[in-house]
């Protein structure tokens, strides 16, 4: 169990990208964020309160989360001092990099000197089996992406809160360490060993009610070179009934990838679609959720009903708008 409420670290990150984390728990969790902490030259803010580590435990916190994903998940050195010290000060620490906390000796050396404990989110804690692709009762939709971090998660606890909100069965299934650090349950999907990723997903979205929704948080995409694996397994194992195309419209290229451009949605469409139906035939694509964040608020208008009226299926920001447009489609299924 993970003590909160939090301190957010965000260390040194290059960007608002890069401390996705720290902004997921933010936007979904506020009441576990006491404020932020950040290192020299970093190019992240919450809009949170920067508090040093005294001050944030005078506030309250109890546990220190590196807010940060970096690409290839590691424990940066620069960032040692402050882990350290937080451990001295009596703060536990949570991370869901792949370089786990309980492989670096001296912030083992310094949890067991000051009684702390190291969180790993990002290791398995179940021996998933292996997918056999046999139907499942109860309803699952998937998100899926043109691109990595373009709002997979958001449109899944979008619409899991919508139907809740309308007294629907929903559950959001957690795929990755926002989502757990948020939820505080799921599967870490990108640590689990390849050939049982599909089945962790069967795993994590079990039969359920005929009239149950699993809102399965998206990984990756089908058209990002380092990280389709991951997204292939969630169609799979998911099988999902159900996809929402996913586009952030202001990238210029793949996250990490400046050599890859983007796919279109209607690319995405129709890459995802053959696939998801290899497990399920009757899936369809009902929504397109679009990452508005960086448009003004006519801007994004304007494009959401750009991309309505191109590819003939409802589409909004769910997070900004609300998700009712896309909780409305799954009812047609």
């Amino acid at each position: 169990m993970i003590e909160t409420p939090y301190l957010l670290f965000l260390g040194d990150a290059p960007d608002q990208l890069a401390a996705k984390v720290a902004i997921g728990i933010r936007d979904w969790r506020p009441e576990n964020a006491v404020g932020q902490i950040r290192l020299p030259g970093c190019g992240a803010d919450l809009g949170l309160t920067d508090m040093t580590l005294a001050e944030a435990k005078e506030a309250g916190a109890k546990t220190l989360v590196i807010g940060v994903a970096n690409r290839g998940g590691y424990i940066s050195d620069a960032w040692k001092e402050v882990l350290i010290a937080a451990l001295e000060m009596g703060y536990d620490l949570a991370s869901g990099l792949h370089n786990l906390l309980r492989d670096e000796g001296d912030l083992v050396a310094a949890a067991q000197t000051h009684g702390g404990t190291l969180h790993d989110v990002r290791v398995p804690t179940v021996g998933y089996p292996i997918a056999n692709g046999k139907k499942r009762s109860g309803k699952r939709c998937l998100a899926v992406g043109t691109d990595c971090s373009a709002g997979k998660m958001y449109t899944a606890m979008s619409m899991d809160a919508e139907m809740r909100k309308r007294g629907q069965k929903s559950t959001f299934r957690a795929t990755g360490q926002t989502g757990i650090l948020i939820t505080g349950q799921g599967v870490p999907l990108d640590a689990v060993i390849a050939d049982f990723m599909a089945g962790a997903v069967e795993y994590l979205t079990p039969e359920n009610d005929e009239d149950h929704w699993d809102h399965i948080e998206g990984q990756g995409s089908l058209y990002h070179v380092s990280y389709s694996g991951v997204t292939m397994a969630l169609i799979h194992g998911g099988q999902p009934d159900a996809l929402i195309l996913c586009h952030e419209p202001t990238r210029t290229h793949m996250r990490g990838l400046p050599e890859y451009s983007l796919p279109t949605l209607a690319q995405l469409r129709d890459a995802a679609l053959p696939m998801a139906r290899i497990a399920n035939p009757a899936c369809q694509v009902v929504g397109v959720s679009i990452n508005t964040q960086h448009l003004s608020e006519d801007e994004a208008r304007a494009y959401i009903a750009e991309v309505e009226a191109e590819i003939g299926i409802p589409a909004t920001d769910p997070y900004r708008f609300g998700a009712g447009k896309l909780v409305d489609a799954l009812a047609e299924l």
